[in-house]
């Protein structure tokens, strides 16, 4: 009696690069100069092109926010747009706007009060990727701007993988720091270009 026996299995798993390893790639001229790419769970995700409505409020919200940090603080704390957060070896999210208690070099989770993502076609990706990781790197605040829906999601409490309170603000709500309680709140509204910029047909 011949009896078939069926061949191992190979667990084939994807290679996880980590951030130091991105950098020599890039030093050594290894990724495209052309294509700007954040580092989520060792791999190198492509981050979209962005439109001028998104520029606006990128631009907008870093001048407000630089207007409104405590006047001693010129020492201690800074905006960053559009750099580097590193979370772990694997994981350095580039955020559009990250509100930070240091000087130099990138952010991490223990310095980073506020993070900010402007959405406008990566709302979803933003939300199901980013967001849960955020929570995890224990991030105390995250702020999505809903560009289409001229909202902004507030997640603040990070437990686990998730944020245990969520606020959506619209147009004519405020927004402030949770970690900066004594700073002059944002207006939605200022943050947010026209509505017609958001449709070149209308």
């Amino acid at each position: 009696m011949i009896t078939s026996v069926d061949p191992p299995r190979t667990t084939v798993r994807p290679y996880r690069f980590t951030y130091e390893e991105v950098l020599r790639m890039a030093e050594a001229g290894m990724l495209p100069e052309h294509e700007h790419v954040e580092l989520i769970d060792g791999q190198l995700i492509p981050m979209s092109p962005v439109g001028d409505p998104h520029i606006f409020c990128v631009d907008e919200l870093t001048h407000l926010l630089v207007q409104r940090l405590p006047a001693d603080s010129a020492d201690t704390m800074r905006v960053s747009v559009q750099s580097p957060l590193r979370i772990d070896a694997h994981n350095a999210p580039e955020p559009d706007v990250v509100v930070k208690k240091s000087r130099g070099g990138a952010a991490t989770p223990e310095t980073t009060l506020l993070v900010v993502e402007v959405s406008d076609t990566t709302l979803a990706y933003d939300r199901d990727t980013k967001l849960p990781l955020y929570a995890e790197a224990g991030i105390p605040e995250v702020w999505l701007v809903n560009l289409k829906a001229r909202q902004v999601e507030v997640y603040r409490d990070p437990k686990e993988q998730a944020y245990t309170l969520r606020q959506l603000l619209d147009t004519e709500d405020m927004l402030s720091i949770n970690a900066l309680p004594d700073t002059e709140p944002i207006a939605v509204s200022d943050i947010l270009p026209a509505r017609d910029a958001l449709d070149p047909d209308s």
